[in-house]
């Protein structure tokens, strides 16, 4: 089966490397590394260069898209690119030293019309053998936020498996959606319950709160340096994280949603998967700039964590 992903505003990450950030001065770089980016594309990498089958589909506009989309073919990674008449953003990344301070600029994106979100929407729904769909990233400039509802309620129409990864009011209109996966950082689930969350139990409170409102059957909660927790209907479970020497941050968060759906698809218990998830994210880590888990090193971490 597929893995189909939708990213509604993909960018072209650009990142360098300077001694050190200062105002008012010309900051001599590195070399510049490019990488496809946006959430959807990936979990999209990550499920591809882990063994699974993924298509990733997202607009592509401009220049930038075109790059995205050269970048995207030499990986071997499956793309619908959806043609749009704005020009796909760039996001800017600056590493301060060897290692040092990691200092990222985001680009807003061009606004989607109605009728391009129509065609990524029928090209998302068009996957053959997509059981999984993730929706990951922000939204564009102007985006209803409305339109991740009208997603989940095809999937359910469809009997597809919905995963959500975003953030702010994307993420809060969510609510009710039912989609089968949600993964909100610890701020995140904080802002959604609109109040501080503190205490290990009070975090696994939270988790429950959110699946009684109806976000998801699935809520995995981000706790960074200590780990993930999972709740649904009848599972509770929190598991540390693995501790590796962090190169960036990048990606880590795509990597542990690309990891978990993989594991589900492949039949794996929860446990397995968030374990599995919580070792491509830690994978992520140890990565550079915006180069994202490799294949070896999540099969590592992760046969470390099984006992």
């Amino acid at each position: 089966m597929t893995i189909a992903t939708l990213t509604l505003n993909p960018a072209l990450d650009v990142t360098t490397c300077t001694e050190k950030v200062r105002p008012g001065h010309k900051l001599r770089c590195t070399a510049p590394r490019f990488d496809p980016g946006g959430g959807g594309i990936n979990v999209a990498r990550v499920v591809t260069h882990l063994g699974g089958r993924a298509m990733a589909v997202f607009p592509s506009g401009g220049p930038t898209g075109a790059t995205i989309v050269s970048l995207l073919e030499d990986q071997q990674v499956p793309i619908l690119p959806v043609p749009i008449a704005g020009t796909t953003r760039q996001s800017f990344t600056v590493d301060e030293g060897r290692p040092g301070d990691q200092y990222r600029f985001v680009l807003p994106g061009p606004e989607l019309g109605a009728d391009e979100q129509a065609r990524l929407l029928d090209a998302l729904f068009g996957v053959a053998d997509a059981d999984h769909i993730v929706v990951s990233g922000s939204l564009p400039p102007g985006c209803d936020p409305a339109i991740l509802k009208r997603i989940a309620e095809r999937c359910h129409r469809a009997g597809v498996k919905l995963a959500i990864d975003t953030s702010g009011p994307a993420l809060a209109a969510c609510e009710g959606a039912r989609a089968w996966l949600i993964k909100p950082s610890l701020r995140e689930a904080a802002d959604l319950l609109g109040r501080e969350i503190t205490g290990e139990a009070d975090e696994m409170a939270a988790a429950h709160a959110l699946h009684d409102r109806g976000f998801a059957e699935l809520v995995v909660i981000s706790l960074a340096e200590r780990g993930a927790l999972l709740v649904g209907e009848n599972a509770e479970l929190r598991l540390p994280a693995i501790p590796v020497e962090a190169k960036g941050t990048v990606g880590a968060g795509d990597s542990m949603v690309a990891a978990i759906i993989l594991a589900s698809v492949e039949g794996k218990g929860i446990e397995e998967a968030l374990r599995y998830g919580i070792a491509a994210g830690a994978a992520t880590l140890m990565t550079p700039a915006t180069e994202l888990a490799r294949k070896e090193d999540v099969e590592r971490l992760y046969a470390g964590t099984v006992s």
